[in-house]
């Protein structure tokens, strides 16, 4: 799924209309991104078949195009598990987010219409909102939102959904750093960029969100620094 695709969206998906693997293909996918399986931990197909209630092929399915992903590693026996993220993957994940993620904001502001800024504003109270009451859940989901619902307005599919794994190795260990520092610890450049989206500056908006995507890695390798 690209990161284009609304968070509840990531979440869910539309089971309806979705044959079986896709659907646990984005359960799982959204327990990655959000960080409700850890990294580090390890899961079992099993137990992965009764905690989805899928079947074991769809599941199998699932977790193989996540390994491509880069967003689960095999283990052997039966096991997968969610990477853990170095110091050196911070750097990568960090250099290409920064580089990928200002090209897509730069495209979104010279397409965005009035109305897609004010979407992304609600986003964004809905994101402070979880912020102020520190709602760790809350405040992944809606960050990841403002992001996947900007890149969308980019029309650059290649580039959504290369930022989209990025987002896949980093998510598990954000929410481990928001746990133990608090939302509050995060700052982010939303406004700037949706300020500089009326002002009709793609170069301000692209800037913007390079200082977003910085201040937010960094926030991570401290994090995860200070518990090693």
């Amino acid at each position: 799924m690209s990161v284009t695709k609304s968070a509840a969206q990531a979440a869910h998906g539309e089971a309806a209309k979705q044959p079986a693997h896709e659907t646990v293909y984005q359960k799982l996918r959204a327990q990655i991104l959000f960080g409700e399986l850890a990294p580090g931990q390890a899961v079992t197909i099993q137990g992965l078949t009764e905690s989805l209630g899928a079947g074991m092929t769809p599941v199998r399915e699932a977790i193989r195009r996540l390994i491509s992903d880069g967003a689960l590693m095999f283990q052997g026996n039966r096991r997968v598990s969610v990477p853990q993220l170095r110091s050196e993957d911070i750097d990568e994940i960090s250099f290409v987010r920064k580089s990928i993620e200002s090209e897509l904001a730069r495209r979104a502001a010279q397409r965005v219409t009035p109305e897609q800024i004010a979407k992304l504003e609600a986003i964004d109270i809905a994101l402070d909102r979880a912020i102020a009451t520190g709602d760790v859940a809350g405040y992944l989901v809606q960050n990841y939102s403002f992001h996947s619902e900007l890149y969308g307005y980019a029309q650059a599919p290649i580039l959504s959904d290369l930022a989209d794994r990025l987002w896949l190795r980093f998510g598990p260990s954000l929410r481990v750093v928001c746990g133990r520092l608090g939302t509050q610890s995060f700052p982010d450049r939303h406004k700037d960029i949706i300020d500089a989206m009326r002002q009709n500056d793609p170069e301000k908006v692209a800037y913007a969100m390079e200082m977003d995507v910085a201040q937010g890695m960094e926030q991570v390798s401290q994090g995860l620094g200070a518990a090693n």
